[in-house]
């Protein structure tokens, strides 16, 4: 395991050298915004550093045995193939999550990028290959597959052959593959929708929270599974938040995401535009009130809208729908208890965060009737997730509470084996049972 560690090592030093034009890259074939292209390969990059360490580090337990002259060893092999389905908002970061602790992990991969990305698939994979044939490693260690359409990806989640496949997508795609392979009796990583909420109490730092909500709301063009859909403020500050968020607003222009300072680039695809009109109409219909935005921008070559801002009552069932576009709900909320609910309201728990200086208000938030998404932020926001901690959520948000690249998901990509050592001349029974021949 430590010379796959060393392998991985390898990987993130080749990824360094080609991090901004890679970063480029991604900016110009999906269109977030430079320095999150940038940022995403940084991603993969510490993705590599953290699976070196975790090479020399992966251990199994050692357990009585309740039998004399008895030792149990749990140990972990390699898992087999892995199948990684990537999606077309982070083209590059999501296969690093996962590529770098399986490959530690001994297993060979085969990654489908999405069908709209297929320029950054070819250069990450490119970079890959280079560094496993400079260790003369067989070429099928990792294989990448680029195809529109769903043809490839059926065939990848109904091979037998593959152990394990990681999902990153919508979550109706993931519903469909999790049946699939569940029922071949393979395994799945999902990581899928997120309507993601933010509670803003009367004791918070408002500028902290401004900043944080702007960023989940409008980064990536609203296009992470972590951005800010519901942005829940107490009445005591409702108002002036609000304000605060419009003006905001006001200073985001849409431009050239390869042009420094751009903080909003255009959307992914022309699909997106109606999602964000015909969205923004069933608000309306819905007694949703728009503050700011609602417009598709015509007069920019792309596929640009504006970051929109929509008050709406919280019972509105066009909440619990993840909208992939810059669009945020505010509403008025009157207690910690209040927004606790609404929060865990909707089908999706990926993110969720709090903004408050309130120690109570914090373990309450926390713990077992606090949000009930896999990942419970205080004063940060929803999108934004570091890589030494599990990432993924509960419900639609992941189906199967599988979590990606931090803590121990690396056991997900091996097989576990309970070993029993007789190390006597005798063979006495479990639970005491009596067999004499």
């Amino acid at each position: 395991m430590p010379k796959r560690g060393e392998i991985v090592r390898q990987i993130g030093d080749h990824l360094r050298l080609h991090r901004d034009n890679l970063g480029k890259l991604i900016s110009l074939e999906m269109g977030k915004i430079l320095s999150e292209g940038i940022g995403e390969v940084q991603e993969f990059i510490d993705c590599c550093d953290m699976a070196c360490g975790l090479s020399r580090t992966i251990n199994g337990q050692i357990l009585p045995s309740e039998r004399k002259h008895h030792t149990i060893y749990e140990n972990w092999n390699p898992l087999g193939s892995i199948g990684i389905i990537s999606a077309f908002n982070f083209p590059c970061a999501v296969l690093g999550w996962n590529l770098a602790i399986s490959l530690i992990c001994g297993n060979t991969n085969i990654w489908k990028g999405a069908s709209t990305t297929p320029l950054v698939t070819i250069a990450v994979s490119r970079i890959i290959i280079e560094v496993l044939e400079k260790n003369n490693l067989p070429p099928g260690v990792f294989t990448c597959i680029i195809g529109s359409g769903s043809t490839i990806g059926e065939r990848l989640i109904h091979d037998t052959r593959i152990n394990l496949v990681s999902f990153t997508g919508s979550t109706k795609i993931g519903q469909h593959v999790s049946e699939v392979v569940t029922k071949r009796f393979g395994r799945t990583i999902l990581e899928l929708g997120g309507n993601n909420a933010s509670i803003i109490l009367p004791d918070a730092d408002l500028n902290l929270a401004l900043r944080s909500a702007v960023f989940g709301a409008v980064g990536t063009a609203g296009q992470r599974c972590t951005s800010l859909r519901r942005l829940l403020i107490h009445n005591d500050i409702y108002d002036d938040f609000t304000n605060r968020l419009i003006k905001a607003y006001q200073s985001i222009k849409p431009g050239n995401p390869l042009v420094t300072g751009t903080l909003l680039g255009p959307l992914h695809t022309k699909n997106a535009i109606k999602e964000y009109e015909d969205g923004l109409k069933e608000i309306i219909n819905q007694g949703g009130k728009i503050l700011y935005g609602g417009k598709v921008l015509t007069d920019m070559p792309g596929n640009y809208v504006e970051p929109t801002i929509v008050e709406i009552n919280p019972n509105a069932e066009i909440i619990k729908t993840e909208l992939f576009v810059p669009i945020v709900y505010v509403i008025r909320i009157h207690s910690l208890e209040e927004a606790i609910t609404l929060n865990n309201s909707v089908p999706q728990g990926l993110s969720s965060s709090l903004f408050t200086n309130n120690m109570k208000n914090v373990f309450q938030w926390m713990g077992p009737n606090g949000s009930d998404c896999g990942i419970v932020n205080v004063n940060a926001g929803t999108s934004g997730a570091e890589i030494g901690g599990a990432f993924g959520g509960e419900k639609q948000s992941s189906g199967n509470g599988s979590r990606e690249c931090g803590s121990d998901s690396w056991k997900q990509y091996m097989r576990r084996s309970t070993c029993t050592v007789n190390y006597s001349n005798q063979l006495p029974l479990a639970q005491g049972v009596q067999f004499d021949v």
